[in-house]
């Protein structure tokens, strides 16, 4: 039980901020282990249930990477069958036209049995309207949450999915666990920017590049503090900006090398971009 819980300390120490939220996952994830080792002595417990859940937030705080490490750890423990994670949104679960939507639902469902179903921007299944296809797609949904076999997130704005709790009586008893993902502080945004750029992904657009050294973590939280909350985008309008910058006779460094300026340049054209 010991080396589960750090094996989820490894991962949840690579996500920077969100300790509020660590802290419900460690408590959460500890009683689930114990719960197996109340069953490995002999303990019925019942049997085993996906814990569904809800993750509430913005865009970028996190949401799709905690999903990850928790397939992981579900897995590890028995109770998923696969640590796989299945992306999905509105447009994904509904169809153009009646008769539709579930046989589309139902797909994504069968492609994620075993794993996690997360359901990104959920609160876009809920509708006002009589009839709407996205309030299909959520019963079609919440139909399987007693299946035992996949795990679902729901996943969005933390006041939109009010809408989708109260648009389907059974979804506060099926989904019984809630985490709230706050927005990460400029400083915790500029460790991410750095964090990124020194272990790159080799599928990332950055891959190969590096930050001048005059890209502390005090000027780039300088830079952040003016209205990005966008690392990743920042990061590639950097890029751009450094292409726009250097000529075809850079070398070395210089053609890999992203300054301030650059990140500033990044802010710049996001900013505008938003606005």
């Amino acid at each position: 039980m010991k080396g589960k819980m750090d094996e989820l300390e490894l991962e949840l120490s690579k996500i920077v901020g969100l300790h509020e939220l660590k802290l419900q996952l460690r408590k959460w994830a500890k009683g689930m282990l114990l719960d197996e080792k109340r069953r490995a002595t002999g303990v019925d417990l019942g049997p085993r249930k996906p814990p569904h859940m809800a993750f509430l937030g913005n865009p970028g705080t996190g949401k799709t990477t905690v999903a990850r490490i928790l397939g992981k750890l579900l897995c590890c423990v028995g109770v998923l069958s696969s640590d796989k994670v299945t992306e999905v949104q509105r447009t994904d679960l509904v169809g153009e036209y009646i008769g539709e939507t579930g046989p589309k639902t139902r797909e994504k469902i069968e492609e994620a049995m075993g794993g996690i179903l997360f359901v990104d921007e959920a609160y876009r299944l809920a509708s006002d309207i009589n009839y709407d296809f996205g309030k299909e797609a959520l019963e079609e949904i919440m139909s399987m949450l007693e299946d035992g076999h996949l795990l679902v997130i729901f996943a969005g704005y933390t006041n939109p999915m009010k809408g989708v709790f109260s648009c389907n009586e059974g979804f506060c008893r099926r989904v019984t666990h809630f985490f709230q993902f706050d927005d990460f502080s400029c400083r915790e945004l500029a460790e991410m920017l750095l964090l990124k750029m020194s272990k790159q992904d080799k599928k990332s657009r950055l891959c190969g590049f590096k930050l001048d050294s005059c890209c502390s973590l005090d000027a780039v939280e300088s830079v952040i503090e003016r209205k990005s909350s966008e690392v990743d985008h920042m990061l590639n309008n950097a890029r751009e900006n450094l292409n726009s910058r250097v000529s075809f006779e850079a070398e070395g460094d210089e053609l890999l090398t992203i300054t301030l300026s650059d990140l500033e340049a990044g802010l710049e054209q996001l900013v505008r971009r938003l606005c």
